[in-house]
């Protein structure tokens, strides 16, 4: 059985992370919904089961919001592959390495769909262990040029920025407005992007809030949007913008344009025009997590 580590999962490009998942929506997946349980006040325990006609793959995830005063990443996780012909496990590898990469791969995926292909400018909101991810994912599907860090602790994204040549805004209204795609990656119960600030032709990509009374914006900014998901199932149950939008009532969920499986297939069109505003919510699937393992598994 093979291990694969986290540093041997960082060789593997982001594009090929994309691109991995864009056949893994493709293709035939059973994805059955997450189990999520708190189990205590600041961990938050997950099981994310899936499988194709070749792999059965299962990840186990721990949540733990103490973790960052610890000096230790906030997702704990690990995946088992197996392989179906015979049932055995082939394979295990890092699970929080795996998470980052192909959840900033899903969000670069939809924006390959959703944002303009002159998109230049990202913005960032939050400075987490995601944040260095998400720059270098977009980067793989537009040309990005400019980097925007925004978060409420500025001295926390001083180190990213001087790694990732970006700079660090204080003026969030302002850097909204500047950005042609903006990723909110926070944990926030608040709304920290608002509507009122984005400018046509912006591409607004949340993978942050995951629990029902969390968000990352305002119910105007999803209601001026075209809003896409990564699955309408886990969306339904987790994406927390869209549950609250939906009661202030901004915004409806039979307003959702399409999903991931329907932009790769090619059933549902992304943007339509260079002016119009799209928002991608991400809540995570196993499929995600199956199609990245079983390419690193290949790959080495």
């Amino acid at each position: 059985m093979k291990i694969i580590s986290a540093e041997q999962l960082a060789q593997i490009s982001y594009a090929d992370f994309v691109e991995a998942l864009r056949e893994g929506f493709k293709s035939s997946v059973i994805t059955p919904l997450r189990v999520v349980h708190d189990t205590s006040a600041v961990t938050t325990l997950l099981l994310m089961p899936a499988w194709n006609a070749a792999f059965t793959g299962i990840k186990t995830v721990t949540v733990k919001s103490d973790n960052a005063s610890l000096g230790l990443s906030t997702v704990q996780g690990s995946y088992l592959l197996i392989d179906n012909a015979t049932g055995a496990p082939v394979a295990v590898m890092d699970g929080t390495e795996l998470t980052r990469r192909r959840t900033a791969a899903a969000s670069a995926l939809a924006a390959d769909y959703l944002a303009r292909k002159d998109a230049s400018t990202l913005l960032l909101v939050g400075a987490g262990a995601l944040a260095p991810h998400f720059a270098a994912a977009h980067a793989s599907v537009r040309n990005i040029k400019r980097v925007m860090i925004y978060n409420r602790n500025p001295e926390k994204a001083k180190a990213l920025a001087s790694a990732l040549g970006a700079e660090i805004v204080n003026d969030l209204p302002a850097a909204v407005g500047e950005a042609d795609i903006i990723s909110g990656i926070t944990n926030s119960t608040e709304a920290i992007i608002k509507g009122a600030w984005v400018k046509p032709g912006t591409h607004i990509d949340l993978a942050g809030a995951y629990k029902p009374a969390m968000r990352e914006t305002d119910g105007a900014a999803v209601g001026i949007a075209r809003v896409y998901v990564d699955t309408r199932e886990g969306a339904a149950d987790e994406a927390g913008d869209l549950i609250q939008a939906e009661a202030e009532g901004h915004f409806k969920f039979t307003d959702i344009q399409g999903d991931l499986r329907q932009l790769c297939s090619g059933t549902m069109i992304g943007r339509k025009t260079d002016a119009e505003i799209t928002l991608f919510k991400s809540c995570g699937t196993a499929l995600e997590d199956l199609a990245a393992a079983a390419m690193a598994y290949l790959r080495f």
